[in-house]
């Protein structure tokens, strides 16, 4: 009788479901990853980065691969940590393609800045083949009537600078805004680079691709000018400098030869320095 109770409970015994441990479903609840959110649309995902509201606006700058705190403020002809303020950035490394940022100062008009953009090189009258008298373009009719003489430009007080040579070397290339930006000229090795006029430097570093030592010196609300390639930089960020100051040693970092290249920047945009340099 009692080797049956025995064999029956047994045979109960296996017939029960199994029982799980609570721990293991603990383990699993905190290991197991949590389901992905759902992908957003790439129009909310822009709306979502800070001041997309005002992208295309003027006065703002949209962010795009590769720009940093610094390169942002080169194209734009502002101190890169005034932009930072103005936008309430503490860390300027952390900024994200498709962010917009105000680049005037607020309470400025953008369309007044914009008024002052540098004003469109005269074209040459001279044909492409140099010869003069050579006719470029179809000849007026005799009736119409003759075209208004251009509006002098008109001068900015900004406008009202003393340049200076930067360097005393040779011009080794000239300005192409599409390519060079500036002026390449050649020297030795620790040759002075000096300041173009006075101002008071901007950025001091290496952090731009391209530039090797670099030093951006704002001279007005318009202009600012930048060395780059230098061997050493003598100058601090926030450093006011004088017309000829001796500011960098020159150099070949990030270049190919021992070379400054020089560039002049209104409202952010390359001019020739050639056109603003005094003659040699």
């Amino acid at each position: 009788m009692a080797l049956w109770c025995a064999a029956g409970l047994l045979i109960a015994g296996c017939a029960a479901p199994p029982h799980r441990a609570p721990v293991e479903d603990r383990m699993l609840a905190g290991v197991l990853p949590a389901p992905a959110p759902a992908a957003s649309s790439p129009d909310a995902a822009r709306a979502a980065l800070p001041g997309a509201e005002n992208a295309g606006k003027a006065g703002y700058y949209t962010i795009r691969p590769g720009d940093t705190m610094v390169r942002i403020g080169l194209e734009n002809g502002q101190n890169w940590r005034d932009i930072a303020r103005w936008n309430g950035i503490d860390n300027p490394n952390l900024i994200e393609v498709g962010q917009v940022l105000r680049v005037v100062p607020p309470g400025t008009d953008p369309s007044a800045v914009a008024a002052r953009a540098v004003p469109a090189r005269p074209l040459d009258a001279r044909p492409l083949d140099g010869r003069p008298g050579a006719a470029s373009a179809p000849v007026a009719a005799a009736s119409a009537p003759p075209a208004p003489a251009p509006a002098p430009a008109t001068r900015e007080p900004d406008d009202d600078i003393a340049w200076h040579w930067p360097a005393s070397g040779p011009v080794a290339t000239v300005f192409d805004e599409a390519r060079s930006k500036g002026l390449a000229i050649t020297g030795r090795a620790g040759d002075p680079v000096l300041a173009a006029a006075d101002g008071r430097v901007v950025y001091a570093g290496s952090g731009l691709r391209g530039y090797g030592n670099l030093v951006i010196v704002k001279h007005n609300s318009t202009y600012l000018t930048a060395y780059a390639h230098n061997r050493a930089l003598l100058v601090k960020e926030d450093q006011s400098v004088k017309r000829g100051q001796k500011i960098a040693e020159m150099g070949a970092s990030d270049a190919e030869r021992v070379q400054l290249h020089f560039e002049i920047r209104k409202q952010g945009k390359p001019v020739d320095p050639a056109r603003l340099l005094p003659p040699r």
